[in-house]
């Protein structure tokens, strides 16, 4: 030891501990804690909305149901019949019933169509061949992709 180095009698430096991950501060349980929140917010918007198109899910399975019927040589009056009919039904949830129910013939094309693309509206031969037993001048392949759309797309009035 040099008496002229005041220093050299101290003794080394110590290290401090280091910091645990464990507890989190306050800031992360805050962050944590709205994570959940957002996260339970999402999951019963979804589960609200997966509940409020159930009648859609419905609605495709028998469109389905009534496309293979068809093709499996059903009678085409009763295919358009089943889907006009598959459609009001459809209606009837998402619209209210004063405004769906006693509509018929070009009000109720008006009622599908605003809601259909330029290019796969139907026309009034669907009205007329819903009600005639043997349907002309009606493209039958059209309506099935129509009324997929439809049920798929149609705005719901809350």
């Amino acid at each position: 030891m040099n008496p002229e180095d005041p220093l050299a009698g101290l003794n080394p430096l110590r290290e401090p501990m280091m910091i645990g991950w464990w507890p989190p501060a306050p800031g992360w349980w805050a962050l944590l804690l709205l994570v959940l929140l957002v996260v339970a917010f999402v999951i019963v918007v979804l589960r609200r909305r997966y509940r409020r198109n159930a009648y859609r899910r419905e609605a495709l399975r028998q469109l389905q149901n009534l496309h293979q019927d068809y093709q499996s040589g059903g009678d085409a009056s009763r295919y358009l019949a089943s889907v006009n009919a598959l459609l009001k039904s459809v209606a009837l949830q998402a619209y209210p019933r004063a405004d769906v129910a006693s509509r018929f013939g070009a009000t109720w094309l008006q009622i599908i169509n605003r809601d259909l693309p330029e290019g796969q509206r139907l026309g009034a031969e669907f009205n007329d061949a819903v009600y005639r037993k043997t349907p002309e001048n009606l493209d039958i392949t059209r309506i099935l992709p129509a009324a997929r759309y439809w049920i798929c797309h149609h705005k719901v009035t809350p």
